[in-house]
């Protein structure tokens, strides 16, 4: 159940979990430093009977879309995120449910989304340059889901 208050939540504080689909977030997984791409896009078909009394369509929901999910951290050595892309690369099925869970600033959970069935799309490594910056080296991993639920 969401949260609610008259200053919004910072979007700094949250966990990312796989759970192997599992409801509960048991194996939080690495520190996220970006989660973008949580949304949903619905469909309208346009509906007319002969006899409607305005001469307008009616809007009827059908399909919806959904939108990759983007991950992103800095490299920390573990393997897990590119394990996962390289299983499905060569033929396994391999979902799971992913939980982004937003933390309030004493780290209580304020909201929470659920994707259900997220398979890996996409993994791009760290751009490395020897230029002599700071640089943190960065993976990202873009994930499909086959559903959303916000609690």
């Amino acid at each position: 159940m969401a949260t609610t208050r008259q200053n919004p939540f910072g979007a700094f504080n949250y966990l990312v979990s796989l759970n192997d689909k599992n409801d509960d977030a048991t194996d939080v997984f690495g520190g996220f430093s970006d989660v973008s791409g949580l949304g949903m896009d619905v469909s309208y078909s346009e509906y007319r009977n002969g006899n409607e009394k305005f001469n307008t369509v009616r809007k009827i929901p059908n399909t919806h879309k959904l939108d990759d999910v983007t991950l992103k951290r800095g490299l920390v050595g573990q393997t897990k995120l590119f394990e996962w892309i390289k299983a499905v690369a060569d033929g396994a099925y391999a979902p799971t449910n992913v939980t982004v869970t937003l933390l309030d600033e004493a780290r209580q959970t304020v909201a929470t989304w659920v994707l259900r069935n997220a398979q890996p799309k996409k993994w791009t490594g760290p751009t490395l340059a020897a230029k002599g910056g700071g640089e943190v080296a960065m993976e990202e991993l873009h994930l499909v889901h086959e559903g959303i639920d916000f609690k």
